[in-house]
């Protein structure tokens, strides 16, 4: 899709979170990536953690990132899959005000180009909370790689068009 240089970049604030039972900083490589990719676009780091799968912590920590004017948008990786552990798409729907369908939609049918049926396994999701983004990848680095080079780099980028999530910022918290 096309970038409209006439119009200007605006960077977006964004804290990154990682879900892991397992990663500390140094195990980080899908966060690792994400940071990466975000600031090599122009976006700023507003914060970045590694929680436990626990839905009540990440629920605690997305309220306060959601809360937090220093925030426009909040992506998640890991704790996305269908174990008895992972339950980042439930803590997303606890803070929700409108869930995003396509966002994960697209996203699986991106990552059916990588790994096949695979992806199904995936409940990678996205809501717009408070006037907030929130986006839930899988902690894998080719997942963060498939969203953010088939997703979140161009949504997330003023410029593009035909449209784009930044252009929505100021009307998310219409009545």
């Amino acid at each position: 899709m096309p970038i409209d240089d006439t119009r200007p970049f605006l960077p977006v604030r964004i804290a990154v979170l990682t879900v892991s039972d397992t990663r500390g900083p140094a195990e980080d490589r899908s966060g690792d990536t994400l940071v990466a990719r975000l600031s090599d676009a122009g976006h700023v780091l507003a914060e970045r953690t590694i929680l436990r799968d626990d839905a009540d912590a990440i629920v605690a920590l997305l309220h306060r990132w959601i809360d937090d004017p220093q925030v426009d948008c909040i992506i998640t990786t890991g704790g996305t899959g269908v174990t008895g552990r992972d339950v980042t798409p439930e803590a997303v729907e606890r803070v929700a005000d409108k869930m995003i369908p396509g966002f994960g939609e697209l996203f699986r049918w991106l990552s059916y180009q990588t790994i096949g049926t695979s992806t199904v396994q995936s409940r990678a999701c996205a809501c717009v909370a408070r006037g907030t983004y929130v986006f839930a990848l899988p902690g894998s680095t080719g997942a963060v790689k498939d969203a953010w080079d088939g997703i979140l780099k161009d949504q997330l980028d003023s410029r593009h068009r035909p449209c784009n999530f930044v252009e929505l910022m100021p009307r998310l918290l219409e009545r």
